[in-house]
């Protein structure tokens, strides 16, 4: 074990290293590729805009910054789990992630699955008969699911071992994508973080897919459903590599107290590496995004939290544009051994397709 642990930080120095390289990617990547992991888990992340990459500190933190997963208790175990529907109930969304005491409070590890699926997808090639004519009584349903299995450490970095240490996580995650028995991908990525705590200033940096993350497609079709593909003017998928570009996600806060209320907001910049996008700035290489979020709290209790991202321009007539954020808000309740967050999302899609989102977190063991 100790063995695997000092093999894993000589890993963490290297991949901090090529972040600073890797804006120099030259592979040609796909926009928006694995989206599913861009929902975030945790309803207190989700009522923050996703503003918390500084401040995360639980089992959730595998997700947001997993330098923050050693601020835990090293003595307790935490369970989290998560559950949403997004674009009106057709998607189902679903967490689960667990954090393991650490040999010390310097060090902890936490595993984590993420499941993105939509049911019941209507499969239109079952429709045809061999003579091509169509037949509704032939027709059947398929799902489509995108899973995501990260395995995280995180450990305090110096001789002090207090409040306000340094720290640095590193996930190691494998994907799996599967829609129905047409196509399946598997991939691996790397994500990276920071997190530095100064009294009631905090700070932090997320790398994610800090190597860019690589998925490799396969797709099956019979010999009759190439036929019926090419006979409606459908193109034949081939094996391909997918490919997702890194990620760096920077952020402050800072708490203030009034007796016993603490307000913390919290700012962050998203850049995204894969070209230009509808984002407040943007290049040919590099879009930028805000997150702003802010959360209240009362004798450390019981939560409030609102936050708005993706800052977006519309245009609006006359060569004009506009700007409009997705809103999110939320609230907690925690006690020394169990946490309930509850999140509310805007996905942007309009007809009311809001997403609610409900998240439980447990902590046992320990003194």
């Amino acid at each position: 074990m100790k063995e695997m642990i000092n093999k894993l930080n000589k890993w963490m120095v290297f991949f901090f290293l090529m972040a600073s390289l890797f804006y120099q990617n030259k592979v040609c990547a796909q926009k928006y590729s694995n989206a599913f992991l861009q929902i975030g888990v945790g309803a207190a992340g989700q009522g923050l805009a996703y503003a918390c990459v500084a401040s995360t500190d639980n089992t959730n933190a595998a997700y947001w910054n997993p330098a923050g997963i050693v601020r835990n208790n090293h003595n307790q175990w935490e369970i989290s789990a998560m559950h949403s529907e997004w674009f009106g109930g057709i998607g189902k969304y679903d967490y689960l992630g667990v954090t393991l005491p650490g040999k010390n409070e310097k060090q902890r590890i936490t595993l984590s699955l993420i499941r993105f699926g939509v049911d019941d997808i209507p499969n239109t090639l079952s429709l045809y008969n061999e003579d091509g004519t169509v037949n509704f009584d032939n027709l059947s349903s398929f799902s489509a699911s995108d899973y995501a299995f990260l395995f995280s450490y995180s450990k305090k970095i110096g001789k002090n071992t207090g409040i306000n240490p340094l720290s640095m996580g590193l996930n190691a995650k494998i994907i799996h994508r599967n829609i129905g028995k047409f196509a399946n991908s598997w991939g691996f990525g790397l994500d990276a973080g920071v997190q530095y705590h100064k009294n009631n200033v905090k700070a932090g940096i997320m790398f994610r897919d800090i190597t860019s993350t690589f998925n490799v497609w396969r797709f099956s079709f019979s010999e009759e459903e190439k036929n019926i593909l090419g006979v409606t003017g459908n193109d034949l998928p081939s094996e391909r590599l997918e490919i997702t570009n890194p990620q760096i996600v920077i952020g402050a806060s800072f708490l203030k107290r009034f007796n016993k209320i603490g307000i913390s907001p919290e700012l962050d910049f998203y850049i995204q590496t894969d070209g230009r996008r509808n984002t407040l700035f943007s290049t040919d290489k590099l879009s930028l995004d805000l997150a702003i979020g802010c959360e209240i709290n009362f004798i450390s209790k019981v939560f409030l939290r609102f936050g708005a991202n993706q800052f977006q321009f519309f245009p609006i007539g006359n060569n004009q544009k506009t700007w409009a954020a997705r809103p999110a808000f939320g609230a907690g309740f925690k006690t020394r051994s169990i946490q309930i967050d509850y999140g509310f999302n805007d996905p942007g899609i309009g007809n009311g397709a809001h997403s609610h989102i409900i998240s439980t977190l447990v902590r046992f063991g320990g003194k």
